[in-house]
């Protein structure tokens, strides 16, 4: 499956200022993208370009400002440096002169936190080498991968490049640029697939939603057949073909009329809960989805949106999640509405409940690192697509496709 402009794998490149960060973009990149100066400071915000590595393939790098910024501007600096972790599928840390200081522990200690594997990058080794003791602390402390890099004007830069290349393929998870099937353990070769498309005013004009899309190029990558159609045609298409699909997959926002029209013994789920289980924390969102019947009024609930688009007036998470959920409880509900991956407005504390989209736009390690923090604070998380079809009355229907059921009728995912 071909990925997104954000789905492809992140690489950050960190240290102090002057180290040499941005000078180790350009080579890695191969061409000027990153501003060198030997004025401190000159990497002000993150900055990310993608570009593809010889013989890895395409990539997002990302440089960032320097760990050891000073001011006040410096700290907020700084927090976007950190900030930028949690998106990010591995590290590249340059040091020089081998300090390896608090600084450094500090950002190590962030990969740690974050799952995020990462490089050591000694860099300008050829004016100063790499001492033993440097080298045994890092491998004492953090069991990380060390790589000397020549100063751009010497002539052994390129075989430094050639081997920071090399530990990038090796320690990059495969997660991160290998995407596992949407469909794979549900369909056999040959199968037939609906998709239940609805045109409406969130539909954008000659095209279809990326999710759409994804599952119509995985259902041909799987060898199977892609019937797709809208919602009102779907009773007079299996009562006149007698096709019945191995499976239905339906626009959340439908599931009613999907419930309706599918036959019960035909398989039905969502675009956003093929991507819930694909790459969102599928264990959690059974866990947390639940807890919907248990909101209370004046709760506050956490719609993240991973990506930017056009507010239309019949907005999924801006007006048609709340308003289904208010319904549902019967309660007086308080939402917050967060884009992209921008930071929180509030504490993560003062949410009942948080609800990731779909997040076809972006990483699997970008969806559980913008999750992290609720799960940790013992907050509920679940999907767009499992919070609708749990309040419309058809969850265990829309989730049964990816669980199997127990002895004694518990229900375990695949």
């Amino acid at each position: 499956m071909k990925k997104g402009k954000e789905s492809k794998p992140h690489i950050g490149i960190f240290g102090r200022r002057n180290n040499g960060k941005s000078s180790l973009i350009n080579r890695l990149a191969g061409q000027e993208i990153a501003i060198v100066s030997d004025i401190a400071g000159t990497t002000t915000d993150p900055v990310k370009k993608s570009f593809e590595i010889t013989g890895f393939g395409p990539v997002v790098l990302i440089d960032t400002a320097g760990i050891d910024d000073k001011g006040d501007l410096g700290t907020k600096r700084i927090n976007k440096t950190y900030d930028t972790i949690k998106i990010i599928d591995l590290a590249i840390l340059v040091i020089v002169n081998n300090r390896l200081g608090d600084f450094e522990k500090q950002l190590i200690d962030k990969f740690k936190y974050y799952d995020t594997p990462f490089l050591i990058v000694h860099s300008k080794s050829d004016q100063n080498p790499l001492s033993n003791e440097t080298l045994e602390l890092l491998k004492g402390l953090y069991n990380v991968t060390t790589i000397e890099y020549s100063s751009i004007d010497s002539n052994k830069w390129e075989n430094s490049l050639e081997e920071i290349i090399k530990q990038i393929q090796k320690t990059i998870p495969e997660s991160s640029y290998k995407t596992p099937s949407l469909i794979g353990d549900l369909v056999q070769y040959g199968d037939i697939v609906l998709l239940i498309t609805p045109i409406d005013i969130e539909a954008p004009a000659g095209r279809m939603i990326l999710p759409q899309v994804q599952a119509i190029r995985d259902i041909l990558d799987n060898d199977c057949v892609a019937i797709v159609l809208k919602e009102r045609e779907v009773d007079a298409f299996l009562r006149k073909t007698g096709i019945k699909p191995k499976l239905a997959i339906t626009d959340s926002q439908i599931f009613l009329k999907a419930d309706a029209s599918v036959p019960k013994n035909i398989p039905l789920t969502g675009f956003s809960i093929l991507l819930a289980h694909l790459k969102g924390d599928f264990d959690n969102y059974l866990k947390g989805t639940p807890k919907i019947a248990e909101l209370k009024d004046d709760d506050r609930i956490l719609l993240l949106e991973s990506c930017t688009h056009h507010v239309s007036c019949d907005d999924i998470g801006r007006v048609k999640i709340p308003r289904w959920l208010s319904n549902f409880t019967g309660k007086k509900l308080d939402y917050d509405v967060v884009s992209g991956l921008d930071n929180l407005k509030r504490d993560i504390t003062d949410y009942a409940l948080v609800i990731q989209c779909g997040g076809c736009m972006i990483t699997q390690k970008q969806i559980k690192n913008r999750l992290k923090p609720a799960i940790e604070a013992g907050i509920p998380v679940t999907n767009y697509g499992m919070a609708i079809a749990w309040v419309q009355g058809i969850y265990q229907r829309a989730i049964e496709p990816f669980v199997k059921q127990e002895e004694g009728g518990n229900l375990d995912y695949l």
